[in-house]
């Protein structure tokens, strides 16, 4: 299998000048650990993650160095800490120019980059533009969607996959970082909600593509008022 067949598309993004408070709350609110950073254009300028946030004045955890540790240290350093404890601006905290892979990259690929640079996710882009996004969370959902030892999809199912995603996203009611997996015509969605006809909607829109035989709901609903977080009947039953 290949990146693009397993990776978010419509990917929530923030940019360098949005600030740490409103990316913590997007963070928290969608249920997710990291964020691109897009610039004015749409280019992939960062990442933003969950990790950035840990070492923050605001709660008392910036880094507390001896006074003879610091005499070792450069001055530029130290302003660089400075800047991630106490920005107000994504650009402050963020990691720039991300690792990133492509569409074709093979998931093989894709998991030994992710051991090797201890990342949990990898924006996936053609050329600059952000395309789509793998993490940790979409090499799950795809080994709890396949059954045993299975060949990779067909190229029936990649067109019917297309086709599901095409639809979907098309609409206002689209789920938040969808992800679908088809193989051998059965279907697999994944993704937030914060409506529940949602996921009618969304089952209802993958039933209707030609050759599709089955649609498996992991669809996850979320208020994004109270945080309250509910999985689909069909993954609370196991």
């Amino acid at each position: 299998m290949r990146a693009h067949q397993i990776m978010t598309r419509n990917v929530l993004t923030v940019s360098p000048n949005t600030t740490v408070e409103v990316a913590a709350k997007t963070m928290l609110d969608h249920h997710i650990s990291g964020l691109p950073v897009l610039d004015m254009s749409g280019n992939l300028v960062g990442i933003v993650s969950e990790r950035d946030f840990l070492r923050r004045a605001e709660i008392g955890t910036q880094r507390k160095r001896p006074r003879w540790l610091q005499f070792f240290m450069s001055p530029g350093s130290v302003a660089d800490d400075f800047v991630h404890e106490r920005g107000r601006a994504v650009s402050d905290v963020m990691t720039s120019d991300p690792i990133t892979v492509t569409e074709s990259m093979p998931l093989t690929d894709v998991v030994a980059l992710m051991e090797k640079k201890n990342v949990k996710r990898l924006p996936v882009v053609n050329g600059r533009r952000l395309v789509g996004i793998i993490t940790r969370a979409n090499l799950m959902q795809a080994v709890a969607s396949m059954a045993g030892d299975v060949p990779d999809p067909t190229a029936d199912d990649d067109h019917m996959r297309e086709r599901i995603i095409r639809t979907i996203e098309a609409q206002d009611w689209r789920p938040i970082g969808l992800q679908v997996i088809v193989r051998r015509g059965i279907a697999h969605l994944s993704g937030l909600i914060v409506d529940a006809r949602a996921r009618e909607a969304c089952l209802v829109a993958a039933r209707n593509v030609a050759g599709v035989k089955e649609v498996h709901d992991h669809l996850c609903y979320v208020d994004t008022w109270s945080g309250f977080y509910l999985e689909s009947a069909e993954d609370i039953a196991g």
